[in-house]
């Protein structure tokens, strides 16, 4: 028997979708189980449908044109660093990595996140039948239920995901979204507090999170 187009796009969504949710809300280490069975399900489905999503932003079209997104989300970097400065909420980035290397690894996985956004999620509500604002808002939403319970990141996720959504549908370009994505996420790690954020984690990961002075790196002051 053969599955609908619609049905197909209703079923990979929504186990796409649960195995994400799943993976967050999994302790180690059935989560890193849960984690590669999710990569592998998006990788291989789009793959597999990457006709009826194209342009999926992985090209170079809009890339020039879409530039000034990555322009403004520096000067949001700098703006946003020179008030926790002032502030004395600057700090250092969480863990023993370099910072070259933690910087390009959040810009990767930036691109990763962005691309189930736009690709998987928006583009398949599209093809559902829904007109763009409401698709938008959906895979929005979608975007930063993903980010539950940290409320810092459900409120930023929710903006940004909409944003994202709309740029990605007027330039088709994930590359730039993706380092705008990297530079405000590593702004946000270094300029909120960490027991405010918890590190950045969302799921089973922030509700575990144990915020100890001694773990802490120390704050930069001016």
């Amino acid at each position: 028997m053969r599955i609908s187009p619609r049905v197909r796009d209703i079923a990979e969504l929504c186990i796409g979708y649960g195995l994400i949710l799943a993976t967050i809300w999994t302790p180690n280490p059935a989560q890193r189980i849960l984690y590669w069975t999710a990569f592998a399900w998006i990788a291989i489905t789009a793959i597999l449908r990457r006709k009826e999503t194209a342009p999926n932003g992985l090209g170079f079209r809009g890339l020039l044109s879409s530039l000034w997104i990555v322009a403004a989300a520096i000067i949001i970097l700098f703006a946003s660093v020179a008030l926790a400065q002032h502030l004395h909420t600057l700090h250092p980035l969480y863990g023993p990595l370099p910072v070259i290397t933690h910087v390009w690894g959040y810009v990767l996985w930036a691109l990763m996140q962005q691309f189930i956004l736009q690709v998987y999620v928006l583009l398949r509500l599209l093809r559902l039948g829904m007109n763009r604002k409401p698709a938008v808002a959906l895979a929005a939403v979608l975007f930063a239920a993903a980010h539950i319970p940290n409320p810092v990141l459900i409120a930023l996720t929710l903006v940004w995901g909409a944003v994202s959504c709309m740029l990605f549908l007027r330039y088709r370009n994930l590359y730039t979204l993706a380092l705008a994505h990297g530079i405000l996420g590593m702004c946000l790690a270094v300029t909120v507090p960490n027991h405010i954020n918890h590190h950045m984690r969302v799921g089973l990961g922030y509700l575990e999170y144990h915020a100890h002075r001694r773990h802490d790196q120390p704050v930069i002051t001016p």
